[in-house]
Formats: C-alpha cells, structure tokens, sequence
C-alpha cells in the first residue's frame, strides 16, 4: 500500500469538510425536532430536553467507539495494513449492536423512573417516558452507525459516511413533522423519525462492512483490547454526562421556560461543537496515521495547523450567533418566557465559542495519538472543580441559568489551559502502528 498523503492543509480539508457535513446531520435534525416539537407546547419541548438528555447517553458511547476506533485504525492504516484497520470496524460493530440492544431492552422498565428523577414536573415526566421508550429503539442503529464511521475515518474514508448520513437524517428530517402533525402522533412522531434516522444509517454502515472484508467473526481478544483502550475514553464521557444531566436537572427545577430555553441552547452548542469537531475528526485520522508510519514531524504540523483552523472557526461561529441572537429563540418556539430565558444565555454562548474551537481541535489531535489518559485526567478535573459545584451551587442561590452556563464556562476554560500545555510539550507524539501515550 501507499503511503498516506502528505500532510497539508487541503488534506485536511479534504477530511474535515465532509466531516462537517456527517457531525453536522444529526444535531441538525435534532435542532428540527427541537423546533417542531417546540410549537407543540412548552411541556412537549421540556420532555424532549429531559429524554434527550437521557438517549444523549447512546451518542455519548457512539462517540467513545467512533473516536477509539479511529485511532486504533489510522495508526494501522499509517503503518500499511488497511486489513487490520478494518478489522477494528468489524470488532468495534460487534461491540456497538450489543450495547444497542442491551440499551433498548433496559430502557423499557427504566424510561418512567428516569425521566421523573430529572423532571421537575408530573406531566413532563410522562411525556418524557413515553418519548424515550420510542426513541431508544434507535440505539442499535445509533451505535452502528458510530463504529462504521469510525472505522472509515481511520482508513481516511470520509465520503461514504456523507452520503449514509446525511441521507438518513434528511429521510427523517421530512418524516418528523409529518408524523407529528397530519399523521397526528404529536411527540410520539419525533420519537419515531429518531429511530427511522439511526436505523437506516447504521444499516448503510453494516453494509459497507460486510462489502469491505468477509472476516465478520467476533473476535473476544481484540473487543477486549478496544474495551480496555476505552476505559479512559468512557471515564471521560462519563463526566461529561454527569455535567449535562446536572444541568438539565437543575435548569427543571428553575421551570418549565428555563429547562425549554436551555434544551435550545444546548443543542445549539452540540450542535456547533459538532461541527467545530470536524477538524478534529481530520486531526484524528492524520494524526493516527502519521505516528503510525513513523513521522512525528506530519503530527506535530497536523496539530499545529487544526489549532489555528480550530480557532478561527470557533470565532465565525461566535460572530453568526451574535448576528441571530435576538431571533434564534423564536424559530424554535413562540413562548415568551423560553425566549425571555434564552436571552440570558446568549452572551455566556457566543464568548465560550473561540476558545471551544481550539479545544475541540486538540481533542482531535491527542486522540488521535492515543493520549487519552490526559485527556481522561483534565476532564475529570474541569468536572468535578468547574462545571458540577459551579450549578449545583446556581441551585441552592437560585441563580437561573446564567449560573448554569457559568458552569460551562469553567469547564471549556480549564480544558483549554491544559490542552493548550499539552500540546505545546509535545509529549503526546509517540510512535509506533499500535502505540499509545502511557
């Protein structure tokens, strides 16, 4: 085999913008969703922020599988062995379908007694339960569709993740309003759009894999290598569930406006965070794959050009929120007091979006050389000292959301300071086809 192009910026582009398009989809829809559902009612648009909150736990494992299989095979794909970088696809799938099915099934007893532990209210928590025992019947789909694409950003294939995404979300993105008003299914039909979405992608990624290699045998030693591999990755996840439960469970008990205007917002920033993570997912593979084949110097100009590509994307960000700040709110609901709420969370938005830009753009980088126990240690860090005592403490002062996003704040920025550091120290640059940062 070849090796891997040479590393510059239009090789970069060539990964990210197709990227962009695939991380893009799905809060996309989402924000659709969140719209149509939005103009059904303010109780209908708090259930769909506490059940999403909860079904954001399968895309918080999706992203673990995509992202730990893109480094595992990028640096397989760098070293010359796009076989055994498939490989991890075919293992990390196997993996994926079982924890679908397994959060499918659990999903069904526990979706009632979840959704009222985050509730602030009776009525949404009904409303709440109802939607995600629908809507997690997407996870398997969900999961899938998470390893395919991670597999193939190893092996630096961006343009068939496009397509499989992008057509299945904007299937779903026409069937949402049709189910939830002429077909009549109201909150119902958001549920089912959701899963109609995740199935059909994971099933054009399952696709690709059987077409790609007819080695499908589960293969016990390398799940479990990827589990162990993982375990930093899922830590690290696990804080940041943690924070964003917190918050929609703190922003429930500031009302039924407050948690409407924060469910906006926060997948505004998922969805820009998103699409700021394309850079990444570019970073992820060219990383990988230069460290795989022995050049620290490629990783090391890889790193250096997604910084300032991360950051200046992060700023024209910033500047479209600022220029739609006093009409974003009203596109997804005609109430009030959700848009009177939005509006104090707009300045708390638009000042974090520079410095996420190049947060999530060393994201890339370190994950793509396998650091993934720093990166494990300064999320914990930004957890448990920044976001989690910061809106506990907006709790018991009853300091509204602005207290919430404050928390935010304190988790970007201490990321920040310290991914910055790292990368700066060049520790992270360690070669070798299957190496990782010890």
């Amino acid at each position: 085999m070849s090796p891997p192009p040479a590393v510059s910026t239009r090789r970069i582009a060539q990964l990210a913008l197709p990227a962009l398009v695939v991380l893009a989809a799905e809060p996309l829809y989402v924000l659709v969703d969140t719209a149509v559902v939005g103009h059904l009612g303010p109780i209908p648009l708090a259930a769909v922020a506490v059940s999403g909150s909860v079904m954001s736990l399968a895309a918080w494992l999706g992203a673990l599988m995509a992202y730990g299989t893109t480094g595992r095979a990028a640096r397989r794909f760098g070293a010359g062995d796009r076989a055994a970088a498939v490989a991890e696809g075919v293992q990390a799938s196997w993996l994926a379908l079982t924890v679908g099915v397994l959060l499918a099934l659990l999903a069904q007893p526990f979706a009632g007694p979840l959704a009222h532990a985050l509730a602030g209210d009776a009525a949404t928590a009904d409303a709440a339960a109802g939607w995600l025992r629908v809507a997690v019947l997407g996870a398997p789909g969900l999961l899938l569709a998470a390893a395919g694409n991670g597999w193939m950003r190893g092996v630096q294939d961006t343009r068939r993740p496009l397509i499989f995404v992008l057509g299945a979300n904007v299937l779903s993105a026409i069937l949402c309003p049709l189910l939830v008003y002429p077909v009549g299914w109201g909150l119902t039909g958001s549920a089912v759009a959701n899963v109609v979405a995740q199935t059909v992608s994971g099933g054009f990624f399952l696709h690709a894999l059987v077409r790609e290699t007819r080695q499908l045998r589960p293969s016990p030693q390398i799940i479990g290598q990827q589990l162990r591999l993982g375990r930093d990755l899922l830590i690290r996840g696990g804080a940041f569930q943690a924070c964003f439960l917190s918050a929609t469970a703190v922003a429930s008990r500031f009302g039924v406006e407050s948690v409407g205007a924060h469910q906006i917002a926060l997948q505004l920033w998922f969805f820009s965070a998103l699409a700021l993570d394309a850079v990444a997912i570019a970073a992820q593979s060219l990383v990988g794959a230069a460290l795989g084949s022995g050049s620290a110097a490629d990783a090391q100009a890889v790193a250096r050009k997604v910084t300032i590509a991360g950051g200046i994307a992060g700023v024209i960000f910033a500047l479209f929120v600022l220029v739609g700040s006093g009409s974003i709110a009203g596109w997804f609901t005609p109430d009030a007091g959700v848009y009177a709420q939005a509006a104090i969370i707009w300045p708390w938005f638009i000042g974090l979006l520079p410095f996420a830009g190049v947060v999530y753009a060393l994201d890339g980088v370190l994950i793509g050389a396998g650091d993934i126990r720093f990166l494990r240690n300064i999320t914990l860090a930004a957890a448990l000292l920044g976001f989690l005592p910061a809106i506990w403490v907006a709790y018991f002062f009853d300091l509204g959301l602005g207290g919430i996003w404050a928390g935010l704040a304190l988790l970007i920025l201490i990321r920040f300071v310290t991914t910055v550091w790292r990368w700066r120290s060049g520790r992270w640059a360690v070669l070798g086809a299957s190496r990782v940062v010890p």
